[in-house]
């Protein structure tokens, strides 16, 4: 395959429209996808998550709008693979969210193989003739420790550029959401998104399709600064709960999402105006 190398613009052909053209919606992924960070014990898996927010945003517009959502947490590249693409292909989908590639950077892997399999697996959704979103990972530049591996993600995000480029791809561009560099739009752990920060995503991902939305741009004051000994402490105890046992996992083997099934492993209808309450029944 070619060299994925130089930065690439993202390509939507979807024009604004007061009625977005899409009727179902899979997404794809590991635990950015699936929610994890915004729990929510009135959706299916307890996890919402910016994909049930721009599920929910169409299903206000769009009758009979269905949505599946086949993402697990700790998924690898690979897994994704072998796990998800099928049964996607197998729904019928005409929007299709596709994010992978990400636990495998934060592990070391090369960013240009990893390129070079999602470059594969957008092209098999391709055949779909759905429109295809892919994420642009976040600027983890502020995050301690994780910050070493900056340069990999930036360069993989080159790469997800230019695979979006040669399939007419959307690209929803989450390194450019400065925004993101607050505290307050990451959860605990520091490796996945709070409720506010899925909230923006969410909205990244509607302008990315060039559809309007109401969600909310007001975000709440940047919290105060803390002193340095609080935000040291602060640090210790993150790197205590959640660093350390993430680090564990890894020299284990063994991943967070290990018995976790899909929470919507089917579409069906979301909560929302043109459809009614979530009632947890398929679509054919």
């Amino acid at each position: 395959m070619s060299n994925f190398s130089g930065t690439m613009e993202c390509v939507s052909e979807n024009e604004n429209a007061a009625t977005p053209p899409w009727r179902r919606m899979v997404s794809i992924g590991d635990s950015f996808t699936e929610g994890i960070g915004d729990p929510d014990e009135n959706v299916p898996g307890g996890f919402r998550g910016w994909a049930d927010r721009v599920a929910e945003h169409f299903a206000e517009q769009v009758p009979d709008f269905a949505y599946a959502n086949l993402a697990i947490r700790g998924r690898l590249i690979q897994q994704i693979d072998d796990e998800q693409i099928e049964p996607a292909l197998a729904l019928n989908p005409d929007l299709i969210t596709l994010c992978a590639g990400g636990n495998d950077v934060l592990r070391g892997g090369d960013p240009d193989k990893l390129a070079g399999q999602l470059d594969r697996m957008v092209s098999r959704l391709e055949t779909t003739g759905a429109t295809i979103v892919l994420f642009a990972g976040p600027d983890i530049g502020d995050t301690p420790v994780m910050k070493l591996l900056r340069g990999r993600v930036a360069i993989f995000n080159e790469n997800v550029r230019t695979v979006a480029r040669r399939h007419g791809a959307v690209v929803a561009d989450v390194w450019s959401l400065r925004e993101l560099h607050r505290p307050d739009m990451w959860a605990e752990d520091r490796l996945h998104f709070s409720a506010l920060g899925h909230h923006t995503i969410a909205r990244l991902v509607l302008e990315s399709l060039n559809v309007s939305n109401d969600l909310d741009r007001d975000l709440p004051a940047p919290p105060v600064t803390k002193p340095w000994r609080q935000a040291r402490a602060d640090d210790l105890h993150w790197a205590r709960e959640h660093l350390v046992p993430w680090f564990g996992r890894r020299i284990k083997h063994v991943s967070s999402g290990d018995g976790v099934t899909a929470k919507r492993p089917l579409p069906s209808p979301v909560f929302g105006a043109a459809n009614g309450p979530h009632d947890g029944q398929p679509q054919d």
